[in-house]
């Protein structure tokens, strides 16, 4: 085989292409007929100083990232690290979004080299590169970044360099946030709900950390409305981690997340993911193991105020709201709860779903009410206490007595809804 120039990349190009775009998965003997022709320091040398060729460099990216994906060519990295170093910094947000994939191969090769990934990272410093990638980086590069950051949080010696023990390190999260625009600070945030899902004991630094009071300071800032609602968007995800509800019930979130739902002077979209949130947060089976009852009833009356605000009520609250209510009723607790002051907060749900003219909300009502109904509990779970399962038959026999209309003739489908309850209520 004649030796390849790099001054003629016309070449590479077409076999980098080739290699990039190949539909099947690259295996080692691929990666390695490919190295075998275009040498590592070929392929990085053409990438540093012919990136003016037109789609060299979007090439010769795709083209790594297949190769450091395969176990021969991740066997390449740690001869690579000043590349890396290069890379992190490089005004190319491609060539940057590689570098932090590279990362990621790196870390997930975990166990394939005698030193381990994560003092590699340490001994060349990449964590504060991949921080400023998260922060400054363009949408790829940032959650490219994360992913690494990520991988890097799966060992002890990883776990040591994302939470420094002096939290006035210029790394720790706390301290990089307070220097951070908003959308530096959402990208942490992010970062954190990443970090959080991997594990209790994760999720457990992060707490002790005290890092989950970025999310408490910026939802209780409601200025910026699109800030807030990227930041409750990510509590979205934290509250459906598993641990999630153990770790946010020691903090002040849920009370924050009532008072949005109660104001009226915000966003309706705002109060809308409160409400999805709160639901979500409390439907965990082992919720009243970490929420005491008087926590969850705030979010009730909340809900049960805006529901009562009939007026000013949009389409998307009410839903949101009924949703809310159901997911809250879907433990034998929570249900109970909703029936447990007068007038009861579930009746909004069961008026919800025999109003023939509530469009958009008749369905997320009928859901709720099945929700609080048991459907979705364990067969020796399913009724409610005593008073509670009265009420709930109360309200429903009484809201559907109230039309007359609701006849098969009229309409099959609330028919078929009430024997379902008739059967779910007296066959069980």
């Amino acid at each position: 085989m004649e030796e390849f120039s790099v001054d003629d990349p016309t070449q590479l190009l077409e076999a980098a292409s080739e290699f990039a775009h190949h539909l099947g998965v690259q295996t080692d003997a691929s990666a390695k007929d490919f190295l075998d022709r275009f040498p590592l320091p070929v392929i990085l040398s053409a990438l540093q100083t012919k990136a003016d060729v037109p789609g060299l460099e979007n090439t010769l990216v795709a083209c790594l990232e297949r190769i450091f994906k395969t176990k021969y060519g991740a066997a390449f990295i740690p001869q690579y690290m000043a590349f890396l170093q290069v890379g992190l910094r490089a005004d190319s947000q491609a060539v940057r979004g590689l570098a932090c994939n590279t990362v990621s191969s790196l870390l997930e090769s975990i166990g394939e080299n005698t030193i381990s990934t994560a003092q590699l990272v340490n001994e060349y410093d990449l964590y504060p590169l991949l921080l400023d990638c998260l922060i400054n980086g363009n949408e790829q590069v940032s959650t490219a970044s994360m992913d690494a950051i990520k991988n890097l949080a799966c060992s002890p010696e990883g776990m040591a360099i994302i939470f420094p023990a002096n939290s006035d390190e210029a790394t720790h999260l706390r301290s990089l946030a307070a220097r951070c625009s908003s959308l530096g600070r959402v990208r942490i945030l992010a970062l954190i709900v990443k970090l959080f899902s991997i594990s209790t004991s994760v999720a457990s630094v992060i707490f002790n950390s005290n890092l989950l009071s970025l999310f408490e300071a910026e939802v209780s800032n409601t200025n910026d409305m699109l800030v807030t609602l990227n930041v409750l968007e990510l509590l979205y995800e934290l509250a459906e981690i598993q641990h999630g509800t153990e770790f946010l019930s020691r903090t002040t979130l849920l009370h924050l997340l009532s008072s949005i739902i109660s104001n009226t002077s915000v966003g309706s979209i705002l109060r809308c993911r409160a409400m999805m949130i709160s639901g979500r947060l409390l439907c965990k089976e082992n919720v009243f193991m970490f929420i005491d009852e008087s926590s969850v009833k705030t979010v009730i009356l909340a809900t049960d105020g805006r529901l009562g605000s009939l007026e000013s009520l949009d389409t998307d609250e009410c839903e949101s709201a009924l949703e809310a209510l159901g997911q809250i009723g879907s433990s034998i607790q929570g249900a109970a709860l909703l029936f447990s002051s007068s007038p009861p907060p579930a009746r909004h749900v069961i008026d919800a779903a025999f109003d023939r003219q509530g469009h958009g909300k008749q369905l997320p009502a009928l859901h709720a009410l099945g929700y609080i109904s048991g459907e979705a509990r364990s067969e020796n779970n399913r009724i409610l206490n005593g008073d509670a399962e009265e009420s709930l038959r109360r309200l429903i026999y009484e809201t559907a007595s109230k039309s007359s209309r609701l006849t098969p003739s009229v309409s099959s489908f609330f028919f078929v809804s009430l024997s379902l309850f008739w059967h779910l209520f007296h066959c069980r």
